[in-house]
Parts: structure tokens; C-alpha cells; sequence
């Protein structure tokens, strides 16, 4: 079994992959023009989940419409009611999560259509869709994981992308983009290297780390507190800027790490003030910007690009740092923690 590391490094790779073969990959959507979507809604639980945030601004700004991130095993109890005019995507990474599979099963009992985004082709959500769309990547090994988070990043955005009614010389300027960032893309996995090894150490002993984030960026704080929820197996948050603001950090620790990913964007002055206010009541105080930094544990990406299409590289340090802290604490991430939780919960299939 390969390692968090292994698909990390394979990303820029990946990236490149899909981009070359985006139209064979979205075929099976693209090939459908018989409706006008006034809507988009994504169902997905866990790092699929974190993944539908990060591309969730990108893909509204692209499409021109709203675009709905939905839990669902919530919406198939409970408020499963469908529109003909709305795109349905579930996901699941590895085609075994219960609750997602659920609900493609009840969609397609009532004659909806909904098309699922899967990395094995061979999985039982794929096995049962009739609408699958291929990450287009190897299957990932890792049970925690990376390169699929990222790739479904890049397929949602590649997906609102091709269906949005834009002129050619904007599709290729919003091409190009995308493009820059997959040319710049090991530059930033070996300056997020140097970052983690820097800054890793302090997870030897820190109980709690908190991070925040905003636009594309709250993605990548949620998936932030998934993976190291996940690997180094302390307490972890992530949370979007006005959501912390608004309740959550009257509870904080002397002894907390709060991490911002901060995309350079529009609440990037919330963000100053939020930081300020929390300088010198934590432990500290830490920057991952796509900017430039002036302090040691701070990490400084500094690829200019449109705000909303950070998540496409900002969660390769926390991926980086969650394989580092857990190795530091000789955490075996091939071995499962709780061996019996699937079994009794049935959580995968």
C-alpha cells in the first residue's frame, strides 16, 4: 500500500491527466444538453465533502447559479425532493460510503437522475449509478485520502467549467488559469515540505488545532480538521472566519494552534482582525496564505491567481503536515484504529 506521501507527490501528475482528458472524463454529463440547471446540489459525506466546499464558489461563479453542498443521508430521510432543473452529483472517492450510495439508490427509484463521481470504476456506487463520472487517477490505497480529495477539486471545477455558458475567449483564459497552477504545482509541494518540516515538531504535544478559512478556502479548513482528525488523532476544527467569529472562539485554549488559509480574497480584512484579536490568547497564531510572509512559521505560497481557485494547491501543506505529524508520533496509517467500527456500523460497504 502506497503512502499519504506517494499521492501527494503524484498530484501535479494527476492534475495534468485530468486536465488532458476533462472531455472524456465529463462525458457522460456533457453528452446530456436536454436541460437548463437552475441549481446544482452535492451530496457527500467526509473528504468528498470538504472537497464539494473547496469548488463550491468556483463552480456557482462558473455556472451562474446556486450550487448546494448537502449531507446525504439528512437529505434521503428527510427532504428528498427533486427538481427537475437541478444538477445532482453525489461523490464518493473510494464508492463504498453507505450513506452515499443510499442515496443514489432512492434518486434513481423515483426516475431522477443524478451522476456520481467515483475513483473506482469497480466500486459498488459505481456498479449500481447509471451516470458515473471517472476521477480519471489510479485508485488511491490510503484509506485517508489525498490525491482523490484533490482530484475531485479539479473534476468539479473542470465540470462547471465546460457546462458554463461563456464565450471561448473566456474558456480559455479560465483554462490557462487552471493551467498555471498544475506548471507551479511542485514548487509548492517542495515549498510546503520545507513549511512542515519547520513546523510539525509542535504537534508532538499540541491537543487542539483550529482552521479557519473562507470562500474556496473553507473547503480546505474542513478537510484540515478531517486529516489530522484522522492521522495525527488529536482535536481539530475547522471552521469558516465569520462562523468561529460568531460563537466558537469564545471557547478557545491558551494552548491552541489556529491555522488560517487565507486565499487572498475578499474577507481577507475579517481575517487581520481576527488575528489580532487572537495574538497572544493562544499558543499560536499560523499563516498559510497565498501570498508573501515575513514570519518563520508562516507558509507563503504566493501563486497569483483568482482567490477561488486556491483549493487547488492550499490543502497540500495540511495533506503534508498530517503525513508528518502522525509519522513523528509513529502513528501506523496503514493499520486501522478501530478495526471493528465498519463491521458494526457499516459506515463503507
Amino acid at each position: 500500500m502506497q503512502d499519504m506521501l506517494h499521492y501527494i507527490e503524484a498530484e501535479p501528475q494527476i492534475y495534468a491527466d485530468i486536465l488532458a482528458n476533462r472531455q472524456t472524463i465529463l462525458r457522460t454529463l456533457l453528452n446530456d444538453k436536454s436541460t437548463a440547471y437552475k441549481n446544482v446540489v452535492i451530496f457527500a459525506t467526509g473528504s468528498s465533502s470538504n472537497a464539494a466546499f473547496a469548488a463550491q464558489p468556483y463552480m456557482s461563479q462558473q455556472l451562474g447559479i446556486p450550487v448546494f453542498v448537502e449531507e446525504p443521508s439528512f437529505t434521503a430521510n428527510y427532504m428528498l425532493h427533486l427538481q427537475p432543473d437541478t444538477l445532482y452529483i453525489a461523490i464518493s472517492q473510494g464508492g463504498h460510503s453507505y450513506s452515499t450510495i443510499e442515496m443514489v439508490k432512492r434518486v434513481q427509484a423515483i426516475n431522477g437522475r443524478i451522476y456520481t463521481i467515483t475513483g473506482d470504476e469497480n466500486s459498488p456506487i459505481a456498479k449500481l449509478s447509471q451516470y458515473v463520472i471517472p476521477l480519471g487517477m489510479p485508485i488511491e490505497e490510503m484509506p485517508y485520502v489525498t490525491a482523490g480529495y484533490s482530484a475531485t477539486i479539479l473534476t468539479l471545477m473542470l465540470l462547471a467549467l465546460e457546462l458554463g455558458k461563456q464565450d471561448q475567449a473566456s474558456y480559455q483564459t479560465n483554462l490557462a488559469a487552471i493551467e498555471n497552477i498544475v506548471t507551479d504545482l511542485p514548487r509548492i509541494i517542495d515549498a510546503a515540505k520545507e513549511w512542515v518540516a519547520h513546523y510539525s515538531d509542535v504537534f508532538d504535544t499540541v491537543q487542539r488545532v483550529i482552521f479557519v478559512g473562507y470562500g474556496g478556502t473553507y473547503g480546505v479548513a474542513r478537510e484540515g480538521e478531517t486529516k489530522i482528525t484522522e492521522t495525527v488523532r488529536i482535536t481539530a476544527l475547522g471552521k469558516e472566519v465569520e462562523e468561529y467569529m460568531h460563537g466558537p472562539y469564545i471557547g478557545l485554549h491558551a494552548s491552541d494552534h489556529v491555522i488560517f488559509i487565507e486565499p487572498n480574497g475578499k474577507l481577507q480584512e475579517r481575517v487581520a482582525k481576527l488575528q489580532k484579536f487572537l495574538t497572544g490568547k493562544v499558543a499560536k497564531v499560523v499563516r498559510i496564505t497565498n501570498g508573501q510572509v515575513d514570519r518563520q512559521d508562516d507558509l507563503g505560497l504566493a501563486l497569483p491567481t483568482d482567490e477561488l481557485l486556491a483549493p487547488l494547491f492550499m490543502t497540500i501543506p495540511i495533506h503534508l503536515l498530517a503525513y508528518t505529524a502522525s509519522a513523528r508520533k509513529q502513528i501506523n496509517l496503514k493499520v486501522s484504529a478501530f478495526p471493528d467500527f465498519d463491521p458494526i456500523t457499516n459506515s463503507k460497504i
